[in-house]
């Protein structure tokens, strides 16, 4: 009899995998925001469409000065057929939207898992799930909200669009170069000062950062005068809500299933 047992070999978690696990994930992601989206985001998108409607053919009427004109307009774009339909838009296009991107997320997700398990102080894999979740909403979702913020319908002009999305895309890289920095930073404080302390110096220090560069950057005041200002953040709390229920789902159902097949093996 031997005396001393095998030991039991530590579940290997493979790049296959996860990628798996994050894709099914990110597809449960996605129809929970599809969900959540459509119950409270599209009643602000219909009533800044109907506003946006309403002030452009009066615009029309009064530059065109006549019945006529307006008549002539409208038979126009009646002739004109919309290539996609604004039913289809808030049923068809937003479902098929929010799953294809929760797909690219959850990919994305499972590959920032395999890089930072193990890095991110001594959490479990669920507990590293969720802290990535965290800090990847609040690096790619929260900080370019606040720098430049979600707008509806008939909010913009058409000439910055091009700049304000290139700006956006510039924050969210910036923002998640700061996140990797701040974790790193994290890590080295850890065994001089303590975890709690470090994690809250890289943190403060992060929040320094991205605040230093959203005032460097140039601002947009496109809000027309005279907009409702309730529809305007019932737009821009539905879709930081949105985009919280996809981080959330992701992290959630990711976990759930990196947990089974630990235990499994």
């Amino acid at each position: 009899m031997p005396l001393t047992e095998t030991p039991t070999p530590t579940p290997t978690l493979t790049v296959r995998s996860l990628l798996v696990w994050g894709l099914l994930a990110g597809l449960v992601g996605g129809l929970l925001a599809f969900g959540f989206a459509s119950a409270f985001g599209e009643p602000a998108v219909e009533r800044a469409i109907a506003l946006e409607e309403s002030a452009g053919g009066h615009s029309h009427g009064a530059d065109e000065g006549g019945e006529d004109a307006g008549h002539s307009h409208g038979e126009e774009a009646a002739a004109e057929e919309e290539p996609v339909t604004r039913a289809f838009q808030a049923t068809g296009g937003l479902g098929i939207g929010a799953v294809a991107y929760g797909l690219g997320l959850g990919g994305l997700f499972a590959i920032a898992f395999a890089f930072a398990y193990g890095r991110i102080g001594r959490l479990s894999p669920r507990g590293t799930a969720l802290a990535l979740a965290g800090i990847g909403y609040t690096a790619v979702v929260v900080v370019p909200f606040l720098t430049y913020p979600a707008n509806p319908p008939a909010v913009g002009q058409e000439s910055t669009i091009g700049e304000r999305t290139a700006l956006y895309f510039a924050v969210i890289g910036l923002s998640l170069v700061a996140a990797v920095l701040a974790v790193a930073v994290a890590n080295r404080l850890t065994p001089k000062l303590g975890g709690w302390s470090a994690g809250v110096l890289a943190a403060l220090g992060y929040v320094v950062l991205v605040t230093l560069v959203a005032t460097l950057l140039p601002t947009f005041q496109e809000v027309p005068e005279g907009f409702p200002g309730d529809l305007l953040w019932e737009f821009r709390i539905a879709s930081l809500g949105t985009s919280a229920v996809l981080w959330a789902g992701i992290a959630v159902v990711f976990g759930v299933l990196l947990h089974r097949s630990t235990a499994k093996r």
